[in-house]
């Protein structure tokens, strides 16, 4: 399951040589994954109102061009697997115009409730718990 997003980066997001500071492309990628699990029917909000947060414990980008100010991108996101107490997500970045790949990336969660204890996805609600198995599912088949 993938998602994609059209971001326009903005001048606020460029650095001294005009081009997006590398850091931002950690925001695109969190937006993208929030714009999946939308895709998904499962809000992040409402994640968290049932007292799982996901936070990063790694994170990658290779950035291959830059992106420039006003350059229309756009964001896929995809889960790359899912396992008891984690889930990661790969990231392509394009560039609207013509597709050509800016940056590639990567984020893996951990599943942990508020007290940042770990905790197994089975312990989940059967809604998302079903979401997350057939998405398994299916990156298994591959």
């Amino acid at each position: 399951m993938n998602g994609e997003i059209e971001i326009n980066p903005r001048y606020s997001e460029t650095d001294q040589m005009g081009v997006i500071y590398h850091g931002n492309y950690f925001s695109y990628f969190e937006v993208a994954r929030t714009n999946l699990f939308e895709e998904l029917g499962y809000s992040y909000r409402k994640i968290e109102d049932e007292g799982i947060i996901l936070p990063v414990i790694e994170a990658n980008c290779k950035y291959k061009k830059a992106i420039k100010f006003n350059e229309k991108i756009i964001v896929k996101a995809e889960i790359s697997f899912i396992q008891r107490i984690k889930i990661g997500f790969n990231y392509t970045i394009y560039r609207k115009s013509d597709r050509e790949v800016l940056a590639t990336g990567f984020t893996n969660h951990g599943f942990v409730d508020k007290d940042l204890k770990p905790i197994r996805f089975k312990m989940f609600n059967e809604e998302f718990k079903t979401i997350l198995n057939e998405i398994r599912n299916d990156l298994n088949e591959y």
